[in-house]
């Protein structure tokens, strides 16, 4: 795609804005989605619960593997990061479909001990708690909860460095200015999720002018994204798996959230669209799977957080309308194959595995050289979600 010219990128951004914001009713083809009860009825708790089956095997192993989590894993020992929010997250996802109230008391101690030893936000990686802090407010007004996603906002808003073209860098202030496609999720979700909860129109036309940016920058005609932009050795020819499947979740949840309001945002829906396409196209035919760098098959390996986190934004977007029968086969086939990556413990509990570890922007080599584990928190916490999220649905 062509690059926005710096002198017009502010006005572009405000057509974004005018395109999210002006449209105030519901698309006619979402008008009947599968995750209502009732025709013309938002889910509501019993709704949402209901169409992702609490009694489903999926649902019970989502449920033991958070289990495991908890019994193996100290909230001490989780940061104020990026990692074990996604875990929370996912966590706040399960209790919504459970009520198992240990979730929750164990995402609400690991907030509750974060905020007793003080935090930073000084980058896009430290603004993902702010989610959970945000289901928490959900139940009732908190201080200190109500502080963790006003803290975030304010960081956002007026201390969070923008490239040249207006996209909040990634590095915050620890770094050189840059965005990296990680970001549409880190902040993403916490300005869906809040401009949800708050009513707040304006955290949704903020995240859509991001997206914007960031599409016009970083998203090819396949679709598909390259890492960062404005970034020393970036090649954008690597298309990595996790990166793109963080934008697949966080819009899938976006257009939820605008559905919802009955509002539409054509832009970023073609965005996501446009994403979804490309992803399809690489899914490994054996496993359901994609491979770690999408479009190089065999040269490193396949990956489950990516892909885990493909099958929630894909099924998420096939609940809300958005995506049609291929999402929903592409979705269910892919949490096969990371069933498959699931193993047992010596006490027989699940165990997910295949997970690639943080990674930094750079050529095809660098993604090459990034080690797999098991049992880590994101991609712990990427599996919950696309076992929920998958679960209930049409066979």
């Amino acid at each position: 795609m062509n690059r926005i010219p710096i002198q017009i990128a502010p006005m572009f951004a405000i057509s974004l804005l005018v395109v999210a914001s002006a449209c105030g009713s519901s698309s006619p083809a979402n008008e009947g989605y599968f995750d209502q009860c009732e025709p013309g009825v938002p889910p509501d708790a019993e709704c949402y619960a209901k169409r992702r089956d609490p009694e489903s095997e999926q649902v019970k192993l989502a449920t033991r593997i958070a289990h495991r989590w908890i019994d193996e894993h100290s909230v001490q020992s989780q940061r104020w990061d990026w990692g074990p929010s996604v875990l929370m997250y996912s966590f706040t996802e399960l209790y919504r479909v459970t009520g198992d109230k240990r979730l929750r008391d164990y995402y609400k101690a690991w907030m509750d001990y974060r905020i007793s030893q003080g935090y930073q936000v000084v980058w896009s990686d430290g603004c993902p708690p702010a989610i959970t802090a945000i289901s928490l407010l959900g139940e009732g007004p908190t201080d200190e909860y109500q502080q963790v996603v006003d803290d975030v906002l304010y960081y956002l808003d007026e201390v969070a460095p923008r490239t040249d073209w207006g996209g909040i860098s990634h590095n915050g202030t620890l770094g050189q200015k840059s965005i990296w496609v990680d970001s549409l999720f880190m902040f993403g979700m916490v300005l869906t999720r809040w401009g949800e909860q708050a009513d707040d129109r304006s955290r949704l036309d903020m995240l859509s002018e991001q997206v914007g940016i960031f599409s016009e920058l970083m998203q090819h005609e396949n679709g598909l994204m390259q890492h960062a932009h404005d970034w020393p050795r970036v090649d954008p020819t690597v298309y990595w798996n996790r990166g793109n499947s963080w934008v697949v979740a966080s819009l899938s949840d976006y257009l939820r959230a605008r559905l919802l309001r009955r509002e539409t945002d054509p832009e970023v829906e073609q965005v996501f669209r446009n994403m979804v396409r490309g992803t399809l196209d690489l899914q490994d035919p054996e496993t359901g799977l994609w491979w770690s760098v999408m479009d190089r098959p065999d040269e490193i390996y396949l990956e489950t957080s990516g892909s885990a986190l493909f099958a929630y934004g894909m099924a998420r977007a096939y609940r809300y309308g958005f995506g049609g029968e291929r999402e929903l086969t592409a979705a269910k086939r892919a949490v096969e194959g990371i069933k498959e990556t699931i193993r047992t413990d010596e006490d027989g509990r699940p165990v997910v595995t295949g997970i690639s570890l943080a990674t930094d922007p750079g050529p095809f080599e660098f993604y090459a050289e990034v080690d797999v584990d098991e049992d880590i928190h994101y991609g712990v916490g990427a599996a919950i979600l696309a076992l929920i999220e998958t679960s209930g649905l049409p066979d």
